[in-house]
């Protein structure tokens, strides 16, 4: 298990308890389920690259304490 904070700079930060095998998709729906939004209107960024749905976490190299930027559609 790993802990990945998302934050989306308006003040709403959210950690989240996921697998490295689970998709980005899966980590939208966990964090849907904590802000209360669509998990299909939230897109997941590190810098400039957004992340796919189908990838998994370990693809991405996606580590425990990581922070991910948390933007919405």
């Amino acid at each position: 298990m790993i802990e990945v904070v998302c934050n989306d700079r308006l003040g709403k930060k959210v950690r989240v308890k996921c697998n490295t095998d689970d998709t980005i998709g899966d980590l939208k729906k966990l964090i849907a389920a904590q802000t209360g939004t669509r998990w299909n209107k939230i897109i997941l960024k590190k810098w400039y690259t957004i992340f796919k749905d189908h990838v998994s976490l370990g693809e991405y190299e996606i580590h425990d304490g990581m922070n991910l930027e948390l933007y919405y559609q």
